[in-house]
């Protein structure tokens, strides 16, 4: 992996990590601020949420698998 591809890698994990933490305050507001009244909004938001961290994860991953790489 060029050096080019490791940065924009790096960048997209951060990005991913942004939007990961956006859906968690919107659990969270959801949480403090709708509830009980707004509980059928929970599956929704909860499975946002999910997959925003997945993608993170999955992506971090390669990140953390090409930064070894390129170290050893």
């Amino acid at each position: 992996m060029t050096k080019e591809e490791l940065k924009a890698l790096d960048k997209e994990v951060k990005k991913l990590k942004r939007i990961s933490s956006e859906w968690a305050a919107q659990l969270h507001d959801l949480v403090e601020d709708k509830l009980p009244a707004g509980y059928k909004e929970i599956p929704g938001i909860a499975q946002s949420t999910y997959d925003a961290c997945q993608a993170w994860a999955e992506a971090n991953a390669k990140l953390m698998a090409a930064q070894k790489e390129v170290q050893g």
